[in-house]
């Protein structure tokens, strides 16, 4: 059975051992595929206003969404989704409209005045929108494992969304 809702923490019967050390990763998951293939590359999807998924704003109104997929010797291993509220603007702003192919990853985990919430984990299947939008990346089964996880910097707050892809197992 798939979970509908968002967990603090994973529940018995969850993903394998691999999988959850990747799930779990409180460092930078940029880092961790940086030391585990020779080629790293962050592939912009997409990056505009949008409107966010239900679950991830209280009030759905256009943000700003930023897809990439981060690829390991040219295979997807982790397609992400970040959402930026356009309410209030700030640094933050301007430097996700400036990263292109740099991962976010690299700019939350290097500048000290980010402060991370708790990590969020979810299995996602074939109703899922983000489930569809990582699938269309390389082979998935029935269900993806994610985490989310909201940083903030001032009075801005972005909510990170990493989807493991199969793939993912195969580093260590």
């Amino acid at each position: 059975m798939t979970s509908r809702k968002w967990r603090s923490r994973l529940a018995g019967g969850g993903p394998d051992p691999v999988l959850r050390s990747w799930l779990t990763e409180s460092a930078s998951l940029t880092a961790r595929c940086q030391r585990a293939c020779r080629d790293f590359q962050v592939r912009v999807l997409g990056y505009g206003k949008d409107l966010p998924q239900a679950d991830e704003m209280p009030r759905r109104r256009l943000a700003w969404v930023r897809e990439v997929v981060l690829e390991c010797d040219g295979v997807p291993v982790i397609f992400a989704h970040s959402v930026l509220s356009t309410a209030t603007r700030g640094r933050l702003t301007r430097w996700l409209a400036r990263l292109g192919s740099r991962s976010l990853g690299s700019l939350l985990f290097s500048y000290p005045g980010f402060n991370r919430g708790a990590i969020e984990y979810r299995r996602l299947d074939a109703r899922h929108p983000l489930y569809q939008r990582a699938a269309a990346l390389g082979a998935a089964g029935p269900c993806l494992w994610a985490r989310r996880s909201l940083h903030r910097l001032g009075a801005q707050q972005v909510l990170v969304t990493e989807v493991f892809l199969p793939a993912i197992a195969k580093l260590e």
